[in-house]
């Protein structure tokens, strides 16, 4: 079986984390308020039938500049150090933790080593087929995958089939890009 190493919320706030290091707390406040625009666009953007989607990617990456800055305040932080942020230390332990026990129940359930998946999160956008592409509806879906070329595989099949999102034939991928970590970004 297998166990992932980061959940998507983990990756989105770890992002937040890196970009932050070293930043004054204007620039904090500057990332916040943007995170908040971005989170209101995606309110207004078409809505996504599953779970992880651009508005929750949204929310996660806005909450923790929101965060953080409250963070610097608090402390009276001159530069964001995420080694001075107590819950950044915490996350982390709570992260191990969470992976040990799936760790654990994975090798339980099957009775063999569990592997340890590193995905990354894809936007994966179709448009009906032969369409030109301004105005055309698209459908866009969120996954986690360890490649663009898996994101791409992955959502056909799932959402390929007879009764799925992209009616067989209707519906091409168009476009796979890798949101987060961003791209050139390590976990």
């Amino acid at each position: 079986m297998s166990v992932y190493e980061y959940l998507p919320a983990e990756i989105a706030r770890l992002g937040v984390t890196r970009k932050a290091a070293g930043l004054v707390l204007s620039q904090v406040q500057t990332h916040a308020r943007h995170s908040r625009e971005r989170e209101e666009r995606a309110r207004g953007g078409p809505a996504e039938i599953l779970n992880l989607s651009e508005l929750v990617i949204a929310m996660w990456e806005c909450a923790e500049w929101e965060r953080i800055a409250h963070v610097m305040t608090e402390q009276q932080m001159p530069v964001y150090a995420p080694g001075q942020d107590p819950c950044v230390g915490r996350r982390e332990e709570q992260r191990m933790q969470r992976v040990a026990l799936d760790v654990a129940a994975a090798e339980q359930h099957s009775g063999a080593p569990a592997e340890m998946l590193r995905h990354r999160i894809y936007r994966i956008v179709a448009q009906r087929a032969g369409s030109p592409g301004e105005g055309e509806p698209r459908l866009t879906v969120h996954m986690m995958a360890s490649s663009l070329s898996e994101a791409a595989h992955r959502a056909w099949t799932i959402y390929g089939q007879p009764g799925g999102l992209y009616p067989q034939g209707a519906y091409q991928i168009t476009s796979v890009e890798q949101v987060l970590p961003e791209p050139g970004e390590l976990l």
